[in-house]
This record gives structure tokens, sequence and C-alpha cells, in this order.
């Protein structure tokens, strides 16, 4: 696709509505952040939300300039740097918070094939949209299930699976592996407590319709105004399933992808999917990537710091 009819695109995109999704997506972070803190408040005692923010800052930018999703590794080492939490507590909270995300995205995902008008027959690369939404929703459920029964008797778990990693590695790997679980486990917490578990359910409730409601003024931005706002719903859905894939820095090449696939379900031609999905994403990209920078500096910590836990961690 020529670069200058995306650029001839972009360039007639409305400024003022453009700015404003950069804001809306912009916003998700501290969201983030807030949803954050209240995970990690019985394992980092009363956690501050400005070192949750510095660190959710950190991360997503790690996730724009490293390969892979290095940035989730990259968020709970500035967690464990800068909350006072144990990095595989750290981790083992992101880790839920995906899973919350995955639930979230996908019962927002059914809502919009639910809606009138859209074709029942959609597929995407050969699949029908409705049988990936299912079976992703499913192994979401099927995952928190696993957390829960992990959460709920850690003694049993951590007791088989210390007598598996003996009979597999010398005494100390195997005691240091135990160690490493239990603290995993205490990230999970959350999953014990009603009131924080219906706390965390409700911030990703505003963090993905906040999401939508900036994917949806990307396409008034770029002149798509006969869009429903279900096709905010799905798209935000197709893009989170596709850039889940461990990729290139920033997700370039799997965000545009997956617009295009998205938005063709409506008929939108590719040239102005693929234009909304290039000036979109780098609209995107940049203030958080900015602010994860400077907060990195803030912090005392550096890019080599990041990507030598990156390295470290298997």
């Amino acid at each position: 696709m020529s670069l200058s009819v995306i650029g001839r695109e972009i360039a007639h995109a409305h400024l003022g509505l453009f700015l404003v999704s950069v804001v809306l997506a912009t916003l998700t972070f501290p969201t983030r952040a807030m949803r954050w803190q209240i995970m990690l408040a019985k394992s980092a005692g009363q956690a501050r939300l400005y070192p949750v923010w510095q660190a959710t800052a950190i991360g997503f930018m790690a996730n724009n300039i490293l390969p892979a999703r290095g940035g989730e590794l990259a968020r709970a080492y500035a967690g464990s740097r800068l909350v006072n939490v144990r990095f595989t507590t750290a981790l083992a909270s992101i880790a839920v918070e995906r899973v919350f995300d995955g639930l979230i995205i996908v019962l927002l995902l059914s809502v919009a094939i639910a809606a009138p008008g859209f074709p029942a027959d959609a597929t995407i690369a050969g699949r029908s949209l409705s049988s990936i939404a299912g079976w992703t929703g499913g192994a979401f459920v099927a995952l928190l299930g696993v957390l829960f029964a992990v959460v709920h008797a850690p003694a049993g778990v951590l007791a088989v699976f210390a007598r598996v990693l003996r009979k597999l590695l010398p005494p100390r790997s195997a005691e240091f592996l135990t160690g490493l679980s239990r603290n995993f486990i205490e990230g999970l917490s959350i999953l014990r407590a009603p009131r924080d578990f219906a706390r965390v359910v409700v911030w990703s409730f505003v963090l993905w319709l906040v999401n939508g409601v900036a994917f949806y003024t990307g396409f008034l931005a770029f002149h798509m105004d006969s869009l429903p706002f279900t096709s905010a719903l799905l798209l935000q859905g197709i893009v989170a399933i596709g850039v889940a894939i461990p990729s290139s820095p920033g997700f370039f090449g799997l965000f545009e992808y997956a617009s295009r696939a998205g938005l063709g379900l409506y008929g939108v031609p590719a040239a102005s999917a693929v234009s909304f999905a290039v000036g979109i994403h780098l609209g995107w990209f940049v203030p958080i990537t900015v602010i994860g920078l400077w907060t990195l500096a803030r912090a005392n910590l550096s890019l080599a710091d990041l990507r030598g836990q990156k390295e470290e961690t298997p």
C-alpha cells in the first residue's frame, strides 16, 4: 500500500478529534496504575499510587521499545524497585491483571458480535470471529479458575510442586524454585478478597470502555462516522488478542494487520483502515513512551537495567 496514500489520509484527519483520542488512550495508563495499586496492596502494604504509576509508565514504555512484550518483565522489575514488592509477586499480579483484561475484552467483543447488523458469519484469517471469542473467553475463564484453585489451596499446590522439583532438580535449585513459587502465589492474593476483586473488575471495565471510546474517537477523526460504537469494542478486542502474541517493539505490524482485518468486517476500505491504524498507533505510541522514559530517568533506573532483567528472567 502506498505510503503517500496513508500520509494523505492521516493529513486529512480531524486534528482535534485525533488529539482527544490520544488523550483518552493515554489516560488508560494511570487507570491501570490505580487498578494495579489495589492488586499490590496485600503484598506491599498500603502501596502508594505514585511509585505504582512510575512502574506502570516504565513498563508500558518498555513494551514499546523492547521486543517480545519485554515491558511486562520491566514493569515487574520497576515495581520491585519502586513499590517495595518482590519481583515474582509483582509479576504474578501482572499475570492476574492480564487475565482480567482478557475476560473484559472478550465480554465486550461478544457484545459487539451480538449487536444488530453484525455479520454472523464474519471470519478473520479463515476462522469464525464468534468461535475465536468463544475459545478465547473459555481459555481465560479456565485460567482464572486455575488461579483461584492455586490461591485458595497454596499449601497443597506448593507441596506437590516441591515434591516434583525435588525429583527433577538438585536440592538447592528445587528449594530456590519453590521459594519463587511461594512469592508468585502471594501475588495472586487479590483473588482471596471479594471486595478488592470487585474493585479490580470495575476498574477493568472503566479501563477498556475508555479505551473503546479512544478507538471510536479515532474513527471519527478519520471520518469513519458511519461506524457504530460497538465496532470500536470489536476492534479493540481483535487488536488486543493480536498483540498478545510476543512480537516486535510497540507491536508495529500486528496492530495494523488486526485493524485492517477488524475494520474490513464493516466494509472499511483497506487504505482507510491501514491509514487509521498507522496514524492512531503512532499517536498513542508517543505519549506513554516519552512519559515512561522521563519517569525512568526520574526513578534513577536505566534501559540497561530493564534489558538486563529481561535477559536474566527465563
